[in-house]
Parts: C-alpha cells; structure tokens; sequence
C-alpha cells in the first residue's frame, strides 16, 4: 500500500530534539527546526507524542507545529495516552491524525502497545470524541495481535500502528526469534486490512530493520523518531531521512515486483 504519489510514506518523530533540548533547559536545540528540515528533507508528516509528564515534547511544541504542519500543508499525527487531560488538548489543537498509545511515568520509551481488549471501556469513548468532536484521524498503537486488531475495529478506530520494537530489538540481537515475531507482524497487518483498517509501523526501526518492516504490502505508513534523530548527530537530517527514504522505496520496489 502506498500513497498517491506512489510511495510508502514516512512519518518523523521529533520528540527527541525536545529531550536535547530540555536537558539544559534553553530554547536549543528546536524541534519546530527539525521539523520543517524533515519535511524539506522529504518527510511526509510529523509525529509528536505529548506526554503527561512533559518530559521533551512541551505545550507550545504542539501550538508551534499545530502552525507549522499548516503552512507547509503535512500532517500532524499528536501520539498521546488515553486521558481526559490529553483529549481536550487534540480538540483544542485539532490535528489530522491521533495515535492513543500507553504511558507509564517510570518508562524510558513507550513499551509495549495499547491493550485494547483490557481498556475498550476508555478507549472506545475517547475514540469517539477525537473522532466526532475533533474530526481526528485515530490510530492506535498496538502489538501485532489479531485480538488487538479486532478491538481496534470494534472500539472505532480507522487506524492500528503495529509496534515493531520486539522484532526490531531481537533482529539487532541476532534473537532467533526474529522471524517469527516478523511473522507475527505480517500477520496482524494483514488482518487489520482485511477489516478496513489502515495500517502504520513503527518503534525501534533502523536502516537494519526497515527493509522486512517496510515490505510488508500492507503496511501505508511508518513513523519514525529516535535512530534517526541520533543519526543526524553524525550526517545530518537530510541524509540521516534520505537514507531511510531510499531503503523504504527499494524495500517497497522489491515487494511490487
């Protein structure tokens, strides 16, 4: 699956300039700059996740690229967690796109995917509202389950983000268990689209792991945020996304024929 204009699309998660930046307090470095330099760079959206504790993605960030994705006419996709705090922030801002993810305050990344199935009874309202009040595009991020993928579609949502961190770490690792958690990541993709559902990929991909991730026929979008934000340390943002663009377009040539 691709988009219009023939591609699989690539969705840059700037959270981690706002880690940089944080940790010394200063404007520097800025992640409305990232921002516009990724999508110059051939970026297709911009993926923020702001969190309860506001630990690197801030309240002006969002107002900033809320601006930002609008003059340069891309997409925002707001990752937040399940509350009633962070709903009213996407009414208020009104992105294109919401991924409700899981957050714990003692985590250093976002572990693992929402469990749908345990918390429809929350989930299934705030769906709602982002979806009728706010006109959001909802993704939820889950892991590559079939159950999950069913709830997903019952609880309303248009949108599942598989998490690809399991098979991204155990593929680094040599883990022999890549495969089959590969396997599984098939799967889910393929039953999310066979019940309408659009399906996005992310967590932990690199230039490594990007490659069997982005083959996957069904798969439309991936996103993206802190491998390639560490690589821009050494090459800059524009190869750093370049690179990962051309091994998306090879992988998705390769699955087209």
């Amino acid at each position: 699956m691709t988009d219009a204009a023939g591609r699989l699309r690539l969705g840059i998660n700037i959270d981690h300039v706002a880690t940089i930046r944080n940790a010394r307090g200063g404007a520097h470095p800025e992640p409305l700059r990232a921002a516009e330099q990724a999508i110059a760079a051939g970026a297709d959206g911009i993926t923020a996740h702001l969190r309860e504790d506001r630990r690197h993605i801030s309240d002006a960030d969002i107002e900033g690229l809320s601006a930002l994705v609008k003059r340069l006419d891309r997409p925002l996709n707001f990752e937040m967690a399940v509350t009633d705090e962070m709903v009213e922030i996407a009414l208020r801002h009104r992105p294109h796109a919401v991924c409700l993810v899981p957050e714990k305050r003692e985590e250093r990344t976002t572990e693992g995917g929402l469990d749908v199935a345990k918390g429809h009874n929350t989930v299934a309202p705030a769906v709602r509202r982002l979806r009728e009040e706010g006109g959001a595009r909802v993704s939820l991020f889950i892991e590559p389950s079939k159950v999950q993928v069913a709830v997903s579609e019952a609880v309303g949502a248009q949108v599942v983000e598989l998490h690809t961190g399991a098979y991204c770490d155990a593929l680094r690792a040599g883990d022999p268990s890549a495969p089959e958690l590969l396997r599984r990541l098939q799967e889910a993709a393929a039953e999310a689209h066979k019940r309408g559902l659009e399906v996005h990929a992310g967590h932990g991909i690199d230039y490594d792991s990007v490659t069997p991730v982005a083959s996957i026929p069904e798969v439309m979008e991936l996103n993206i945020g802190h491998f390639l934000i560490g690589e821009a340390i050494f090459v800059g943002l524009e190869a750093a996304i370049g690179r990962m663009r051309l091994l998306m377009d090879a992988a998705r040539a390769g699955d087209a024929g």
